[in-house]
């Protein structure tokens, strides 16, 4: 995503201004309230811009806050957990400890055929799916296979059900479900994730199965394979069952 790679603190104002555009032009067909979830949704969806927690943060509440500063509009008290409730339906707050929104490159799997070869109709899984760019990412790379990811967030399990309808989107916590049946789980998590992720896949993959990462590589694994992509983003490929670091 383009707005990504622009100097902070660029991306928050463009939301922002984005946020405020909506709301002024929503409210010329409704009232007030709905207006003002739309705009805050938008927030919420656009803080995927933020490189780290505290500036998600800001991008997320900074247009409610700024219009409660203005005194632009009186809405009733409770009208302002709404940003709350947009927040939440995004990250919920058990999910906080893994990745929010991190959408995958559109090429960045393209050449991870080269290395992990499955079979045609092997089941591959995109672990915290969130709006489904992994797995159009996986789908491109393999499309002979059975495409599968898992969403939390209800909003965005069922935003990637309706764009993705060819694969199997299933709404549930990516560390309660089972990866043994699949032979790829892919994963875009947070470096702190990782050494979780690798225990569950020693458990439940396996042998002769593949963990793929993008970005963060398992902390005291040996990867099987280390593939820049053309983006120049690293993909960690792992092979079960893992092996430690020499």
């Amino acid at each position: 995503m383009l707005l990504r790679l622009l100097p902070w603190p660029l991306p928050a104002l463009l939301s922002w201004l984005a946020a405020w555009l909506l709301f002024t032009q929503l409210q010329r067909w409704m009232a007030p309230t709905p207006a003002l979830l739309a705009a805050c949704a938008l927030g919420v969806l656009a803080s995927v811009l933020g490189s780290n927690w505290w500036r998600r943060a800001l991008i997320a509440v900074g247009f409610p806050f700024a219009l409660a500063l203005s005194g632009a509009l009186a809405f009733a008290p409770w009208a302002w957990l709404l940003p709350l409730g947009a927040l939440l339906l995004v990250y919920p707050l058990h999910a906080w400890r893994d990745a929010p929104l991190f959408p995958t490159p559109a090429d960045a799997l393209l050449q991870l055929p080269t290395h992990v070869p499955l079979e045609p109709g092997a089941a591959v899984l995109d672990a915290g799916c969130g709006l489904g760019h992994g797995l159009w990412a996986l789908a491109q790379a393999y499309p002979l296979a059975r495409i599968h990811g898992i969403e939390r967030s209800r909003l965005l399990h069922a935003l990637c059900a309706r764009r993705n309808p060819w694969a199997r989107v299933l709404r549930g916590d990516m560390w309660q479900a089972d990866w043994g049946a699949y032979q790829l789980v892919y994963l875009f998590q947070r470096p702190e994730s990782m050494a979780r992720a690798a225990a569950k896949a020693q458990t439940e993959m396996a042998p002769g199965s593949w963990l793929v990462s993008l970005d963060f590589p398992i902390p005291a694994i040996q990867p099987s394979a280390r593939l820049r992509t053309a983006g120049g983003r690293i993909l960690w490929i792992y092979r079960l069952p893992l092996r430690p670091a020499t």
